[in-house]
C-alpha cells in the first residue's frame, strides 16, 4: 500500500524523492505515526509535500489510497449526533410539490425557527416539514427540498438553496499552472495593457547600438529594461459551492491572467467578499487577510476583478449574519461598496450565461452594486470589461 501511495503520489506530479520515502518508513517503524490514521496523514504531508500548492494533490492521492481509513472527525461529531446526518433516503419532489412550499418569513424568522428546534427536538427525523432531519421538506436538514433553509449534514449542494451551511467545507485553491485549452482569453486580456521599461538594463537595444556605434565609430553595445505590463491588477475569486461548476474556466482564466499581467495578487472568497479574505482554501479559517488591510496595502491604481457567478441568498448580501458559513458583522453590499469605491476602476465577470442572470434576484443585486459592470465570462465579455477597465 505504501509502494502504492509513492508511485501515485509521482504520476500525479508531486515531486517526491526516493529518499523522502524512505524517511517516511523510518518514522512509521519508529512509531512515530502512534497507529493512528490522522497523525500518519500529517506525518506524510510534512514528509512528502515541500511546496503547498501541492497539498491538494496529496490530498486527492492519500484519499484515493487510503479510502475509509481516516475516523470521522471528533469535533464535528460532538457538533451534532452523527446518527442523524445519516443519508437513508433521497426524496425526489415534482415542480408542484416544490412550488407549495414556502419561505418561513424572512431571515431573522429562519434564524429564530432554527433555535427553536434546536432547543426541543430530542431524537432523529426523518421525511417531515418541521424537525431538523433528512428527506424532509423542513428548512432544516439534508436531501430533502426547500425553497430556503440551512442545510446541516450534507456533503455537497443539490438545489442551490441553503442559506446558510452547517457544514465543514473544503474548497480547493485554483491551479494556476493548468495549461491553456485556448489563447482566446490571453488575447482578450491584451486589452488591458500598458508598456512602460523598468527595472535593470537587461535587454539589448538594437536601435540604440547601432546610433551610439555610429556616432562613436566604435561598437557601442547598449541595454535597456525589458517592457513589461505596467498595469496592476487585484483579482478576488469566488471559491466553492456552486463555483464548482466552473472551476475549469476560473482556472484557465487565473493561469492566462498570470501569464499577461506582471503586477498582479489575488484573494479568495465565497460568494460575496466580506470583513476578510484568504489566500490559501486549506487554511482559509486560520489564515485570513483583513479587507481593510487590503484597502491599505493596494493603491487605487490597482485594477480589481471580481470572478464569481454571482449566484447566492440575497440575504448574504443585504444582511448582518447572512453569510453562508460565518456570522458576518456587517452586510456583505457595504464591503461592495468599499471596495468599488477605493479601486476606481472595477469589474466583475460572470461565468453564468447572460441570458440566465434575471432568473437570480443576487446577480440583479450585486450588478446594481457594480453600477452594471458586471460582464459573463465569454470571449466578448472579457474584451468589454478590459476595454471598461482600459478607459
Amino acid at each position: 500500500m505504501f509502494i502504492e501511495f509513492f508511485l501515485n503520489l509521482k504520476q500525479k506530479g508531486l515531486p517526491v524523492s526516493l529518499r523522502e520515502y524512505l524517511t517516511l518508513m523510518a518514522a512509521l517503524d519508529a512509531d512515530l505515526a502512534d497507529k493512528n490514521p490522522q497523525t500518519f496523514y500529517y506525518l506524510s504531508r510534512a514528509t512528502l509535500v515541500k511546496d503547498e500548492s501541492n497539498i491538494d494533490k496529496f490530498d486527492q492521492v492519500f484519499a484515493q489510497v487510503f479510502a475509509g481509513q481516516l475516523p470521522v472527525d471528533e469535533v464535528a461529531a460532538r457538533t451534532l449526533p452523527t446518527d442523524w446526518l445519516t443519508r437513508l433516503a433521497e426524496k425526489h419532489l415534482s415542480e408542484e410539490d416544490k412550488a407549495l412550499i414556502k419561505s418561513m418569513g424572512g431571515f431573522e424568522k429562519l434564524m429564530e425557527t432554527l433555535a427553536q428546534r434546536l432547543a426541543q427536538q430530542e431524537e432523529r427525523h426523518q421525511g417531515g416539514n418541521k424537525w431538523i432531519g433528512t428527506a424532509g421538506t423542513s428548512p432544516f436538514g439534508a436531501y430533502g427540498y426547500n425553497s430556503e433553509g440551512i442545510r446541516i449534514g450534507q456533503s455537497h449542494s443539490r438545489h442551490r438553496r441553503a442559506v446558510k451551511v452547517w457544514d465543514e467545507r473544503a474548497f480547493q485553491d485554483l491551479d494556476g499552472s493548468r495549461e491553456l485549452g485556448t489563447r482566446n482569453i490571453k488575447v482578450a486580456l491584451k486589452r488591458l495593457r500598458r508598456f512602460a521599461r523598468q527595472g535593470a538594463a537587461e535587454e539589448f537595444d538594437l536601435e540604440g547600438t547601432i546610433t551610439s556605434t555610429a556616432r562613436k565609430a566604435m561598437l557601442d553595445v547598449q541595454m535597456r529594461p525589458e517592457r513589461r505590463n505596467a498595469i496592476k491588477v487585484l483579482m478576488l475569486f469566488d471559491i466553492g459551492g456552486s463555483m464548482d461548476d466552473h472551476i475549469r474556466t476560473c482556472e484557465e482564466l487565473f493561469s492566462a491572467a498570470r501569464s499577461e499581467f506582471k503586477h498582479l495578487d489575488y484573494y479568495y472568497f465565497h460568494n460575496c467578499p466580506y470583513e476578510a479574505l484568504w489566500k490559501n482554501n486549506a487554511r482559509r479559517h486560520t489564515e485570513r487577510f483583513a479587507t481593510t488591510d487590503l484597502l491599505h496595502k493596494y493603491g487605487e491604481e490597482y485594477k480589481l476583478i471580481f470572478v464569481g457567478d454571482a449566484s447566492m441568498s440575497p440575504y448574504e448580501i443585504t444582511y448582518s449574519g447572512g453569510s453562508v458559513e460565518h456570522w458576518n458583522e456587517e452586510p456583505g453590499s457595504l464591503w461592495m461598496q468599499r471596495l468599488t469605491r477605493h479601486f476606481k476602476k472595477s469589474v466583475w465577470l460572470n461565468p453564468v450565461p447572460k441570458q440566465h442572470w434575471r432568473f437570480t434576484p443576487s446577480i440583479n443585486i450585486l450588478g446594481e452594486l457594480m453600477e452594471q459592470r458586471m460582464f459573463p465570462l465569454t470571449l466578448q465579455g472579457l474584451d468589454k470589461a478590459m476595454r471598461d477597465l482600459g478607459k
